[in-house]
């Protein structure tokens, strides 16, 4: 249900459970921290999901056994944000609960004009993951933070463009493409300099 193509500098891993809504079971989480944990030496990393949702979070049943709170979500939040490459989320639909994490922990997000956002943690009777709030609150300030995790708000890709949630609202059948056109001066570029620039961003 991970789908990696290695293409030698980049990489893209795409999540292929589009009949659960690309939801996340145990083993997914497992197989994704292990990739991205194999993707040091990658140059640009893309994430993206298969069909119209990028992720709804943890699959239901999987959740009310344990795995909304398992540090498997952290490890893949710090598996991503560790990376040397530049990190893309190509968010190819709506990004939901724990899968936020994924993307929150990139580099840049992009996402179609009918992407919805929300991490409705609070009404669910859980806590976020631990890194979630303070990477939510850099993008887009504290009090949005706590709109989307305390209010339960859902919104659309306008409104996520315009709070800095995401950076930019792509065609959805373009979205792959359109990540692998923003990493191309990153590869073709010399890898101390791209590393250099993105610690210097951070």
């Amino acid at each position: 249900m991970i789908e990696v193509e290695n293409s030698g500098d980049v990489w893209t891993v795409t999540l292929n459970r589009p009949d659960k809504a690309n939801s996340l079971t145990e083993q997914m989480l497992v197989d994704l921290v292990a990739t991205l944990r194999n993707a040091r030496d990658a140059r640009a990393v893309i994430l993206t999901g298969r069909g119209k949702v990028f992720s709804a979070g943890a699959d239901l049943e999987a959740a009310r056994a344990g795995l909304a709170t398992s540090p498997l979500w952290e490890e893949l939040s710090e598996a991503i944000a560790s990376l040397p490459a530049f990190t893309i989320a190509a968010l190819n639909g709506t990004l939901a609960g724990g899968a936020f994490g994924m993307a929150l922990a990139c580099d840049i997000r992009i996402a179609p004009p009918s992407a919805k956002f929300f991490y409705p943690v609070m009404t669910l009777g859980f806590l976020p993951q631990p890194s979630d709030p303070g990477r939510l609150a850099a993008l887009i300030g504290p009090s949005r933070a706590k709109l989307i995790l305390m209010g339960a708000q859902k919104i659309d890709a306008e409104e996520a463009l315009s709070f800095g949630l995401i950076d930019r609202i792509v065609p959805q059948e373009n979205i792959v493409s359109q990540a692998s056109e923003l990493v191309a001066a990153t590869v073709q570029a010399p890898g101390e300099i791209a590393v250099g620039i993105k610690n210097m961003c951070h």
